[in-house]
């Protein structure tokens, strides 16, 4: 990820379920730009934030659209949840600029 002052974030993580048109989910860390797992005072948070997250994504038919929900486990109370819960929510609404473009 890339801030608007031009920061750069990097994370890794591994898939550990996927279930076509149902289920995505998959660990979630922050990382260096080799790769390697730092914690996230390495960028400034919170040394609450766990090295290892888990987010699961949902998918569900309804009236002919697709539901997603998202739950990113692990995220501690405060400002480091509020910008995960903004970039989230910036991510989606970037999604649906491109799908309806």
């Amino acid at each position: 990820m890339r801030s608007p002052e031009g920061k750069d974030y990097w994370g890794i993580g591994v898939y550990r379920e996927i279930v076509p048109g149902k289920r995505i989910v998959y660990t979630d860390s922050f990382a260096d730009e080799k790769g390697n797992v730092v914690p996230a005072t390495y960028y400034g948070m919170s040394a609450d934030m766990p090295l290892e997250m888990l987010v699961t994504a949902t998918f569900e038919e309804e009236d002919s659209k697709t539901k997603v929900g998202l739950h990113h486990a692990g995220l501690p109370a405060g400002p480091d949840r509020d910008g995960a819960t903004q970039g989230w929510n910036e991510m989606f609404d970037k999604l649906v600029e491109f799908l309806e473009g």
